[in-house]
């Protein structure tokens, strides 16, 4: 953003005087929230401006240089940038969402929708879970896609096989289901199970019933390595037989020896979009990646859940393949010490939690290998890991494209509670400030305007979400204040729970979600359907 501190702090607008610093001032009722003083940037791209912005019930109802009205309550925004919320397009807020609807580390990020159901995982009946979201009144709004690896799930179970018409039929018929429920798109994840069992002519015809909405099938794909540009075409193929567009999950391309094919996916991506497919893509800001630790097993062996996967590892026969393809995989992230272990199921196993397994291994005087597949044998498959196996220089590509948007691909976090377990990635408290340190303000990869319209209405106009995602009068009032001088991640690999600085006010559905003295306000979040303008 071109305005300087200096620039900020000469902004003097009329009724300032009397409110000091203090954040909420009560006043006699016009509106209920007027924000003043604030640098509006809108969402949409275009260059900030200095305005207030007033808010009645959950709707903005005034964008203006200088509003007279009074609010209930008004926001001293002087020096701060005034944004939409942040609309997170790949979040895995929902598996905690019972535990803790509070929603803290999404909220405290100004993120005001997190849109779940990712990677082919979604719950089976989403008309239920919309409704249970709005009887949680979570900290933050919940928007959803359909997972096609849970929908594979019901109608043919874990086992890798392929599906029968009869059977392709009936998930086709439970995507349709899910999209009038409100789905915003439907998700794969083809490096899990049972979704990778699916092969692309399965894939094309579950996505049909995107076509025509505007819906985007969002997909992790099959390979993010060495076949990774393979893997785009195979989403391509899937996307454009099925008449639909393209969202291509956390773009990446794994282990040092394929950072340079970054070149080869866009051109793809690009003749793609040059040919007439709806494509995008995301990616959250660290250089590892999260997942479960069987992710270093081939998904062959994992075809039958963990006691299939054990078996074949001490088979003579399958044993010795299993081995090699994993040595192989840690080779290709650049060895043990590269795989950080997030979270165990088993008490016995804590200590692991936050370790690099290579050189926790050798503190046991374990064979690295043998130590995981130890792990597997005590705690089942409910082991998480972090994979460390990215390029720094590659981000600043992926966010400085058109095309790109802002993800965290993260859980709900808080410092305190349920959700305070394990060493998680700090990508699920610290990914959108981050994003306005790290690649804004430090290495000058976009402007401001640039990240927040990433965060904010190309994700909204992605899920069909057209309340959302930018600062215009009628839209609903999900908004975030921010000193782009400040704003960062605090969460670090060794310790993950930090909440990020410099966000000093989040409004969510009208309502003062978050306030300057890092108080929350009650849940005011809402399920939230695509095509729905509220």
């Amino acid at each position: 953003m071109s305005l300087s501190r200096r620039d900020f702090a000469s902004a003097t607008v009329l009724g300032l005087a009397g409110l000091g610093r203090a954040p909420w001032v009560a006043r006699r009722r016009d509106h209920d929230i007027v924000i003043r003083g604030g640098t509006v940037i809108d969402g949409s791209g275009a260059a900030a401006i200095r305005a207030d912005v007033a808010i009645t019930g959950d709707r903005i109802v005034a964008v203006a240089p200088v509003i007279a009205e009074r609010g209930t309550r008004e926001v001293d925004a002087r020096d701060r940038v005034v944004a939409p919320g942040f609309i997170d397009i790949h979040s895995h807020a929902d598996g905690s969402l019972e535990e803790d609807p509070r929603l803290e580390s999404v909220v405290r990020q100004g993120i005001t929708t997190a849109v779940v159901g990712a990677d082919g995982g979604s719950r089976s009946d989403l008309a239920e879970f919309f409704a249970r979201v709005d009887a949680l009144g979570p900290g933050a709004n919940i928007a959803s896609m359909v997972g096609l690896g849970m929908v594979r799930g019901v109608e043919i179970g874990s086992m890798r096989r392929p599906a029968t018409p009869s059977q392709v039929t009936a998930m086709t018929e439970r995507v349709a289901a899910a999209l009038a429920a409100g789905a915003c798109g439907a998700s794969s994840g083809l490096e899990y199970t049972p979704g990778g069992f699916a092969d692309t002519a399965e894939l094309t015809a579950l996505c049909r019933p995107l076509a025509g909405t505007g819906l985007s099938y969002a997909t992790h794909m099959r390979n993010e390595d060495d076949r990774v540009l393979e893997a785009i075409d195979e989403a391509i193929a899937v996307a454009r037989g099925a008449g639909c567009a393209l969202q291509v999950s956390h773009l990446k391309m794994q282990g040092p020896r394929n950072w340079a094919k970054l070149d080869d996916a866009f051109a793809r991506i690009e003749a793609a979009r040059r040919g007439g497919l709806d494509i995008a893509f995301d990616r959250y800001p660290y250089i590892a990646y999260s997942t479960g630790l069987t992710s270093l097993f081939p998904i062959w062996s994992r075809d039958g859940g963990m006691p299939a996967m054990l078996r074949r590892i001490d088979d003579p026969t399958d044993g010795p393949r299993v081995k090699a393809d994993v040595l192989a995989k840690v080779e290709l992230i650049g060895g043990w010490d590269n795989v950080q272990v997030t979270s165990v199921s088993g008490r016995g196993d804590r200590g692991v939690e936050g370790q690099r397994l290579g050189s926790y291994a050798a503190q046991q005087g374990a064979d690295p290998y043998e130590f995981t597949v130890g792990l597997f044998r005590r705690n089942g498959g409910g082991i998480g890991m972090v994979g460390f196996a990215m390029s720094e220089e590659n981000l600043d590509r992926l966010y400085a494209h058109p095309l790109g948007m802002v993800c965290s691909d993260g859980g709900a976090f808080a410092i305190d509670g349920p959700t305070r377990r394990g060493t998680p990635h700090p990508r699920g408290i610290g990914s959108f400030p981050r994003v306005l340190a790290r690649y804004v303000r430090e290495r000058r990869a976009i402007t401001l305007e640039q990240a927040i319209h990433k965060m904010t209405l190309q994700p909204a106009r992605r899920c069909r979400l057209p309340g959302r995602g930018m600062v215009r009068v009628g839209g609903v009032a999900d908004l975030v204040v921010l000193d782009p001088a400040t704003v960062a991640d605090r969460a670090t690999f060794a310790d993950p729970y930090q909440y990020p600085t410099g966000i000093h006010a989040v409004l969510v559905n009208g309502q003062v979600a978050l306030d300057e003295r890092g108080e929350r306000g009650a849940g005011s979040g809402r399920a939230v359907r695509a095509g729905s303008d509220g």
